[in-house]
């Protein structure tokens, strides 16, 4: 079984995205780049904002989302970059390459389909 955490922007996930709901919606669905978990296994085990602006504290939430699941034994086995950090962020390339170097697993970027073009159509 799949094991998910998602990141996303602090900033937004405090401030902006309400209770991060299209992230989870996507998930639950199966719909963008969780159409992949369609046909197997697959929960969501945590949510992680970046850290805030630049992400320089990215590499030590990591850690400390390790160290706070392990006496559960749930580590992720894929985690998703959500829209808030590939479509928005300015750090976004720095981010995703720490994530990447240290992650130690498959690192997806993108989350939802749920993206309106304009705000008022």
């Amino acid at each position: 079984m799949e094991k998910v955490m998602i990141i996303g922007c602090k900033r937004a996930m405090d401030d902006v995205c309400i209770a991060c709901s299209r992230c989870m919606v996507g998930f639950n669905r199966r719909e963008g780049e969780f159409s992949r978990y369609k046909d197997t296994g697959a929960e969501l085990i945590g949510m992680l904002g970046c850290g805030d602006c630049p992400g320089a504290a990215i590499v030590p939430r990591l850690a400390q989302f390790a160290l706070w699941n392990k006496p559960m034994n749930e580590k992720p086995t894929k985690v998703h970059i959500a829209p808030c950090v590939t479509d928005h962020c300015p750090h976004k390339e720095a981010i995703i390459k720490k994530i990447k170097a240290k992650a130690g697993v498959e690192v997806i970027e993108g989350t939802h389909p749920y993206i309106p073009e304009n705000i008022y159509a």
